[in-house]
C-alpha cells in the first residue's frame, strides 16, 4: 500500500482539537513522546522556517536531531526528518502500521494524531538527541503538546488565522498559542501585537516561564548575513521577516550553549548556511524564467511577502490561487497594485475560493483573468510579450505544493 492511500482513510475526521485521543493512542504505545526531548515551536507564520534553522544548525553541530513540521508541500515524508533526511516512505508505513495496529473501536483519531504519533514514535525508535517539533494548529489542544517539560518553547508572532477554531479575537488566539508554554521552562517570544504580548506574558508569569522577547536581527554590511546579540550569521531565506525567524533561532541555539550545549559559531554559522526551506519566497527557474514561490496564505504572511516584492521590478504578474477559509480580500488588499496583473486559479483538491470570484473581489488592477487551472495560467503567462519582469505564484501552500509536484524546475 502507498503512503497516502494509508493515509486517506484518516481524511475523514477532520479538525477536531483536544488531547484526549493522541495521550489515549501514545499510551497505548508506551508513551515515546517521553523519551522524545523538545523544542517546541508555535505561533502564525514562521514556525516552519525556526524550526529549519534550529534543526539544520544543531544537526551542523553534530547532534541527533528529528524535525516534525505540517503541512507537506510534495509529499507526506516530508513532515518527518532526522539530521535533514526525510523519513522514506517504507519507513513512514512501518511507522504507521504500528499505530494503526493499537487504534482499537473506541473514537478514532484524526489524520493530524496519527501521524504526530507516527513521529513521537519513529523519533524515539532513532533515540533522538532533540526533536524540533511545529505546532499544526494552535497549540493549547494541539496533538504536539503532550509533554509537560520541554527544552524551550518558541512563539513567533500571532496573528489573526484559523478564527474557526481559535476564537475570533487575536486574543482568543494568543491564548490557544501560549497554551504550549510549559511551568518553569524557557520561552523565547517574537514581538506581537499588544493583545497577543499581553495574554502571553500573562501565561508565562502564571507559569514562572524565564521569557526572553526576541526582537528582530539587524542586517549586516555582508550580504545576505545579520546580527543578532553580536552573532553574525549567514540568512540564506529571503524577506524581512527572517530578520526576526533567525533571531529566534539565534536565541534559542545562545540559550542551548549556556545550558552546556557543544554548538560552535561554526556549527550556527553553517547551519545556518545550509537551511532550506521550501515555498516560502522560494525562486525557480521554470521554463527559462525566474518564478517567485510564497504560500502567502493569511495576511502576515501576505505582508511579508509585499515587503519583498517591493524590492523587485514591477508591475509584478500574479498568479494566485486561494482556499475558500481565508480572508482573501484582505489577502488580495495587500498584495495587488494598480499596475500589476493578476491570473486567478483554483488551488488543486482542495475548498477553493473560484477564480471568478477573486476577480470579483479584488478591486486593485484592471487586468484579472480567471482561469480553470494553473496549467492554463502559465502558459497564458508563458506566452506573454515582452516577458513580465517578476512574475510570482502565491495564496496558498497547497497551490505551491502542486507547482512543484508537477513542473520540473531547478533553484535559481
Amino acid at each position: 500500500m502507498k503512503l497516502d492511500e494509508f493515509l486517506a482513510s484518516f481524511q475523514y475526521f477532520g479538525v477536531n482539537l483536544g488531547l484526549t485521543r493522541i495521550q489515549n493512542l501514545l499510551a497505548k504505545l508506551g508513551n515515546p513522546e517521553k523519551q522524545v526531548p523538545i523544542i517546541h515551536v508555535a505561533g502564525t507564520n514562521g514556525k516552519g522556517s525556526v524550526c529549519a534553522y534550529l534543526s539544520s544548525v544543531l544537526t551542523e553541530a553534530g547532534y541527533r536531531v528529528g524535525r516534525y513540521t505540517s503541512p507537506h508541500l510534495i509529499s507526506w515524508t516530508e513532515r518527518l526528518s532526522i539530521n535533514e533526511q526525510p523519513i522514506t516512505e517504507t519507513e513512514f508505513l512501518k511507522v504507521l502500521e504500528k499505530v494503526k495496529a493499537v487504534i482499537n473501536g473506541e473514537e478514532t483519531p484524526t489524520l493530524f494524531e496519527v501521524v504526530t504519533a507516527a513521529a513521537w514514535l519513529y523519533f524515539a525508535q532513532n533515540q533522538v538527541d532533540v526533536a524540533v517539533m511545529e505546532v499544526g494548529l494552535g497549540g493549547r489542544l494541539d496533538a504536539t503538546n503532550v509533554k509537560q517539560e520541554v527544552i524551550a518553547s518558541v512563539i513567533t508572532p500571532v496573528s489573526f488565522e484559523h478564527w474557526q477554531a481559535l476564537g475570533n479575537t487575536l486574543g482568543k488566539i494568543a491564548t490557544e498559542k501560549a497554551g504550549i508554554l510549559k511551568a518553569n521552562c524557557p520561552a523565547f517570544i517574537a514581538p506581537q501585537e499588544s493583545q497577543a504580548a499581553t495574554v502571553i506574558q500573562q501565561r508565562a508569569d502564571s507559569l514562572n516561564c524565564p521569557t526572553t522577547w526576541v526582537k528582530p536581527a539587524t542586517g549586516s554590511e555582508s550580504p545576505n548575513w545579520a546580527v543578532y546579540n553580536n552573532l553574525e550569521y549567514p540568512l540564506p531565506l529571503f524577506g524581512e521577516v527572517q530578520l526576526t525567524n533567525s533571531a529566534l533561532a539565534i536565541a534559542t541555539l545562545q540559550y542551548l550553549r549556556q545550558q552546556g550545549w557543544n554548538i560552535s559559531s561554526q556549527a550556527i554559522t553553517e547551519g545556518m548556511r545550509k537551511t532550506r526551506w521550501l515555498g516560502r519566497l522560494q525562486w525557480v527557474n521554470w521554463q527559462g524564467r525566474s518564478l517567485l514561490l510564497d504560500g502567502a496564505h493569511n495576511t502576515a504572511a501576505a505582508e511579508g511577502l509585499r515587503q519583498y516584492v517591493d524590492t523587485l521590478p514591477q508591475p509584478v504578474t500574479w498568479i494566485m490561487g486561494i482556499l475558500s477559509t481565508k480572508d482573501q480580500k484582505s489577502i488580495l488588499n495587500l498584495l495587488l497594485r494598480p499596475e500589476d496583473t493578476l491570473y486567478t486559479v483554483p488551488v488543486p483538491d482542495h475548498s477553493t475560493t473560484p477564480p471568478e470570484e477573486l476577480c470579483e473581489m479584488q478591486q486593485q488592477v484592471k487586468n484579472c483573468f480567471p482561469c480553470s487551472s494553473l496549467e492554463v495560467a502559465l502558459e497564458k503567462v508563458s506566452f506573454l510579450d515582452p516577458q513580465p519582469p517578476t512574475v510570482i505564484l502565491c495564496g496558498s501552500l497547497y497551490l505551491v505544493g502542486y507547482f512543484l509536484s508537477f513542473y520540473p524546475i531547478s533553484s535559481k
